[in-house]
């Protein structure tokens, strides 16, 4: 079995489970979200406790398995604490300022890049180098986040202090060596 797969889910008081055959909706303090899964994977709620099950211990099914518990976790998780993801924009005159809802970012571009959120999920800025993005679905927050990034991924090469560009603040980029002379 599955070690992911087989683990239970616990659920926080506040937090429902519908399951619609293969639709699975979780409702909590900060919101709801509606996945839905594979037909063959089969979740049960048991005395506050989530469960997912597979039908057979085939290769499909296996992978399946673990899968699903994860993103049924991830959807607990997102109802009761939510979920972050928090960017650096390092650089000499790079940063970022807050214009609504949207998220004005200068980073050495001939102009600022507007980054619009998606529905569900928020943009703050919370220093003039840090952006914190923050929502109930991973994957949305994720996504968002993955977007920022790209504006202007962090330059390997060049190191003055800091790394130059935008990148996630766990992030440890790996620093290359410049032109070596012979």
């Amino acid at each position: 079995m599955s070690r992911v797969g087989r683990a239970p889910i616990p659920l926080a008081k506040g937090v429902t489970i519908d399951i619609q055959g293969s639709v699975v909706t979780v409702k909590g303090p900060m919101g709801s979200i509606t996945k839905s899964f594979h037909p063959d994977m089969t979740v049960e709620v048991v005395d506050g406790v989530a469960q997912v099950t597979r039908p057979s211990d085939n290769r499909d099914h296996r992978s399946l398995h673990g899968l699903t518990r994860a993103l049924l976790a991830n959807m607990v998780k997102g109802v009761t604490e939510g979920h972050k993801r928090a960017l650096l924009v390092t650089g000499i005159g790079f940063r970022c300022e807050q214009i609504g809802s949207f998220v004005s970012i200068s980073c050495g571009l001939s102009h600022p890049v507007l980054v619009r959120p998606e529905a569900g999920v928020e943009v703050k800025v919370e220093t003039a180098n840090k952006v914190v993005v923050s929502g109930i679905d991973k994957e949305l927050v994720g996504d968002v986040a993955a977007r920022i990034r790209a504006v202007r991924k962090v330059k390997p090469y060049i190191f003055r202090g800091d790394f130059q560009g935008i990148r996630y603040e766990d992030e440890r980029p790996r620093r290359k060596a410049g032109k070596q002379g012979v």
